[in-house]
Order: structure tokens, then C-alpha cells, then sequence
């Protein structure tokens, strides 16, 4: 280190991160239990109290995904990772993939399957707006694809897509069913079992109330058989869920350094949902929805999505006329610390995209943020 870089970082103030109220979508607030898990000392990856760390996180998926037939692991990286490891390792080259489009993640989706040299098919639709189980159903009939896959609760536009008609047409045309489940695990029902997905994914840092830096998976029995039964490799060799299933769950062989802290983190956060209850925990977040919409309107304002197909954890409340959004967030996050989000894409400064999710889906945090939002709107000009 040269004397300029070392007189720099002599300099350097010590941490001190602002406290904000994590009302966006993501990430959310963090547990303090699991902020006092991320302190525990580490071990190593290949360690027995880790391998036990794991196996407790992959079992306490199970409830929080809904399955007991199926496979869970957690993929070290974002819920990009996931879904990366998702279209990797079920979309093989020239293979059909069949992707319902109606937000930003959709897109996303389109892109990692074209690279991956699939023939991408989409059913496009505005974004907000849902498949009904007829269209779904058609669709799949008609292209006839090898993989499905569609995102359970968009985060760009608060849409939640029901998933039992596109699992149910996807297995009759004998293809695997994919469901981004990014946003609603561990807020709203992903039922996995009871929807028929073959492969979920998610995300830490939103319903789990964890930083972010995992994504948990779940695959069907069908989704294993089928990894078991390819014979061509995973392009990517980090993500190859074979690999990745075979570290974690089977031989523990060594594949990559896993992130011990996370899954420390990861295992404190599932037991307080387990504590709580998973459908108590639902529950809770459809009571705050509830509780947050009333408020909303009560300003007149106006929600993006019609109330059957809204995500109980984040919610678009249109923009009203007259008010810059950049500016209301702006104020939001100078004065009581708030943030939210805007839209973007089609949705640029049409929307406010807030969270009420994990420690934050409390009647009184709903109570504390509709005040603050009320004197900012009126501050920007909003009439009320």
C-alpha cells in the first residue's frame, strides 16, 4: 500500500449506515435475531456442525415452500442466481421455453433462456395485468413446449399470477413448470406441491427478512428425474444443481466455499417463521395489506393491480397528477428515513412500489408509514 493509499484509509470514517425504514420491495427489514446469527462464529464449509446448518434450512424450506415431496437447497448468489440456475439447468439448447410476459422479471427470464440457446416463446401481456386459466391453458396446448415458466409475484409491477392452470397444462404437454417466487416466499402462499411446480425459486432478502446474497430452491420429484436424466452438462458449471445437490444434500464433496454467515442468517430467519407459523405469518401480511390499501384510498388514491391479483407484501399505488415521484421518495427518505421504490420500464414514474413485509407488517409500522406518505404527498402538492 503506497503512503497516499495509507493516509486514505487512515481517513476513512468508521461504518455508521443510516437508519431507513425498509419499505420497498426489497430488501426488507432484517430480524434482529438473525443479525445476532450473523455474528456467530464460522466453520468451515466442508464442517459437520455446517453440513448439520444445511440440512436444517433445507428441511425448514420445506414447510415454508409448501412441499414434502420435493428437493431444497439454496444456491449461493441473489434470486438472480436462482433463476440462473433455474433456466441452466432445465432449458437445454434448441429446447422450447414458454415464458409468460408481463413485467420486468419475465423479460428476464427471456434473456437467460436465449442465452442459453432456447427457442423462446412468450405470451405477452401489459404490465400489471394477469393470464387467465383458459389463456394459460390455450397457450401451452398450442406451443407445446418443453419448459413453462411464469413469475408468481412480479416484483416491478405487484402482480400475483395464480400458477395451478399453467402447471397443469404444462404437465399435459409433458413439460416442466418453472415459477419465480422471488417476492412471495415467506409472505404469500407459494404452495408448491399444491400447484404442481417442478422448480422455485426465491430470494433472502425480502419475505425470508434476511440480507440478501441466497436463493433457496425447490424442485419436484419430476424436476429431479429430469436432472438425473440429461446427458448433456449444465453450462454453468457453479450453478449446476447437480453438483450444488450433491454438495449439500448427498456426498458433501466440496464444490464452493459457501457464504456460512447466510446460511446462519438464512436458518434463524426460517425459525422464526416456523415459531410464528407459516399461516399465521400469511395472515398477518394480508391483514396489513389490507389495512395499508384502506389508507391508500382514503387519500384517493389508486392501486396499479385489481385487488384479486395483488401481492399482499408490496404494493403500486399509482402516482396521482401533479406529484414528481423522484421528489416524493426523495422527501420520504430525507425526513422520516423511509424508503420506497418507483416503477420503471413501462411503469417509469407512473408508480410507488412499497413493501410492508417481515418485521415491518405490523398495524402500527402500516399507521407510521400512511402518515408520513400523507404530509409527503401534501408536501409535493397533493391535495387530500
Amino acid at each position: 500500500m503506497s503512503a497516499i493509499e495509507q493516509t486514505t484509509a487512515l481517513h476513512l470514517p468508521a461504518l455508521q449506515p443510516p437508519r431507513r425504514y425498509l419499505f420497498g420491495p426489497g430488501p426488507s427489514m432484517v430480524h434482529p435475531r438473525v443479525y445476532e446469527a450473523l455474528s456467530k462464529p464460522i466453520v468451515g464449509h466442508l464442517d459437520p456442525y455446517f453440513i448439520q446448518v444445511m440440512g436444517d434450512v433445507q428441511q425448514l424450506l420445506k414447510t415454508t415452500f409448501g412441499t414434502s415431496d420435493g428437493a431444497t437447497l439454496v444456491i449461493s448468489g441473489t434470486g438472480s442466481a436462482g433463476m440462473e440456475a433455474a433456466v441452466a439447468n432445465f432449458v437445454e439448447p434448441g429446447a422450447k421455453f414458454a415464458v409468460f410476459a408481463n413485467g420486468y422479471f419475465s423479460d428476464r427470464l427471456t434473456e437467460m433462456a436465449k442465452r442459453q440457446g432456447a427457442n423462446v416463446v412468450r405470451f405477452e401481456k401489459g404490465w400489471g395485468e394477469t393470464f387467465t386459466d383458459d389463456e394459460a391453458t390455450e397457450f401451452i396446448r398450442r406451443e407445446k413446449p418443453k419448459v413453462v415458466a411464469y413469475v408468481h409475484a412480479e416484483t416491478s409491477t405487484g402482480a400475483l399470477q395464480a400458477g395451478r392452470a399453467i402447471c397443469a397444462a404444462a404437465h399435459d404437454a409433458g413439460a416442466l413448470a418453472i415459477a419465480d417466487c422471488v417476492t412471495s416466499l415467506g409472505g404469500v402462499p407459494v404452495e408448491f406441491d399444491r400447484t404442481g411446480i417442478d422448480v422455485a425459486y426465491s430470494c433472502t432478502q425480502k419475505g425470508l427478512s434476511c440480507p440478501p446474497g441466497l436463493s433457496p430452491m425447490a424442485m419436484s420429484p419430476r424436476a429431479m428425474d429430469f436432472l438425473r436424466a440429461r446427458t448433456t452438462p449444465s453450462r454453468s458449471w457453479y450453478l449446476d444443481l447437480k453438483l450444488i445437490h450433491d454438495y449439500s444434500t448427498v456426498s458433501h464433496r466440496y464444490h464452493h466455499t459457501a457464504p456460512i454467515s447466510m446460511f446462519y442468517a438464512l436458518r434463524e430467519a426460517l425459525m422464526v417463521i416456523a415459531e410464528e407459523g407459516i399461516e399465521n405469518r400469511w395472515e398477518r401480511h394480508r391483514r396489513c395489506n389490507r389495512a395499508f390499501v384502506k389508507g391508500v384510498e382514503a387519500m384517493s388514491l389508486r392501486m396499479h393491480v385489481p385487488e384479486a391479483h395483488r401481492i399482499a407484501t408490496l404494493n403500486t399505488v399509482c402516482v396521482p397528477q401533479g406529484v414528481d415521484e423522484a421528489k416524493a421518495r426523495k422527501r420520504l427518505l430525507d425526513e422520516p428515513g423511509i424508503e420506497i421504490a418507483g416503477g420503471f420500464g413501462p411503469l417509469a414514474g407512473k408508480v410507488f412500489r412499497i413493501g410492508v413485509m417481515g418485521p415491518l407488517a405490523t398495524e402500527d409500522n402500516v399507521q407510521f408509514f400512511l402518515k408520513e406518505f400523507k404530509k409527503t404527498l401534501s408536501a409535493e402538492g397533493y391535495s387530500i
